[in-house]
């Protein structure tokens, strides 16, 4: 009888690892096959947009992880709604389809009669990335060495001192039109497509001032451009002597972290791959410095929490449109 116990139990032990072995079919099967092709990566701005230039660095560094190329397609315009537009109109996520996911996508459906997308139910949440630094920013030319040289013009001069930010709804839209209410300024909104050809704009001179995200650091850096003030919790660590707008007196600071999301229904398998190489890339130190220079806080978040964290981020944006009167 004691000889006879091994054989029994072995059998057995082994038909338990079989049926896990089952259970988990479905993510190793995703494993191997999984990618078998390019991976396309919508970026809803220009090509010379802050998020367009960190997404690039993840891309190319995420390749090396997947052993497939990921290929950034731009689709700029619309607020920079057009990726996550695109990605509710699929039936379902397989992987090979991902566009960045940021707050003027979550915000400008509210804006709408008709929103194109839930946010909630329409996508899968693969990985939170990074926050954006913003600010405003003029020619160095321009008679505003300081934010409160601005402010002051354009109270002097209600109606006729303009900016320009990539689209209506966006957050640096959002943030002049609540430091406006704070201050009691009147300022002309001019939208552009998304991020750099208003920074043209302005250097152009059609413009007197600009909001946006970071692409005008290395330009702020070489004195094509002057920073007034930032839109941070706190100061940029490149530019010490530039307040947040809070220190001036009006509390509005916003950093919008952002991630990347796929269509919806997408198998966990999948889900994991791409989450795990793209936080490889994140915090590779190639992308680290990138988002050093960029001065691109870390707002890293794994799946789960990245989609726990969204219904209490769509209500904050549900609140600025209601509060600002925003309509698209």
């Amino acid at each position: 009888m004691h000889h006879n116990k091994p054989p029994l139990l072995i059998p057995r032990r082994r038909a338990i690892l079989g049926t896990t072995g089952v259970l988990l079919a479905s993510p190793a099967l995703a494993q191997r096959e999984f990618p078998s092709r390019p991976i396309r990566l919508i970026v809803p701005w220009l090509a010379s947009a802050a998020a367009d230039i960190q997404l690039r660095s993840l891309a190319q560094i995420a390749t090396r992880h997947l052993g497939q190329p990921v290929i950034i397609e731009n689709r700029a315009g619309a607020s920079g709604i057009l990726g996550a537009q695109l990605l509710a109109s699929e039936a379902q996520g397989d992987g090979y389809l991902l566009t960045q996911l940021h707050n003027s996508a979550l915000r400008v459906p509210f804006m709408m009669q008709r929103p194109p997308y839930d946010a909630l139910r329409d996508f899968t949440f693969v990985i939170r990335l990074v926050g954006y630094s913003y600010g405003v920013v003029v020619r160095p030319d321009s008679p505003w060495q300081s934010w409160a040289q601005f402010v002051a013009h354009v109270k002097a001069n209600p109606g006729k001192v303009s900016f320009g930010t990539a689209g209506v709804g966006t957050t640096q839209h959002v943030a002049m039109e609540q430091a406006a209410r704070s201050a009691g300024l009147d300022w002309v909104h001019i939208p552009f497509r998304g991020g750099g050809d208003d920074v043209q704009a302005l250097l152009g001179g059609n413009l007197d001032a600009v909001a946006s995200s970071s692409l005008w650091a290395e330009m702020v850096q070489n004195g094509q451009l002057r920073l007034l003030v930032s839109f941070g919790e706190q100061r940029i660590a490149r530019f010490p002597s530039v307040p947040t707008l809070r220190e001036t007196g009006i509390d509005v600071a916003h950093t919008s972290p952002y991630g990347l999301v796929a269509p919806k229904g997408m198998d966990p398998g999948i889900t994991r791959i791409l989450h795990d190489a793209l936080h490889r890339a994140l915090l590779d130190p190639q992308h680290l410095a990138l988002l050093e220079r960029m001065d691109m806080p870390l707002a890293y978040l794994n799946s789960a929490d990245y989609a726990a964290s969204m219904p209490a981020t769509l209500e904050e944006q549900r609140l600025v449109v209601r509060d600002l009167g925003l309509r698209m």
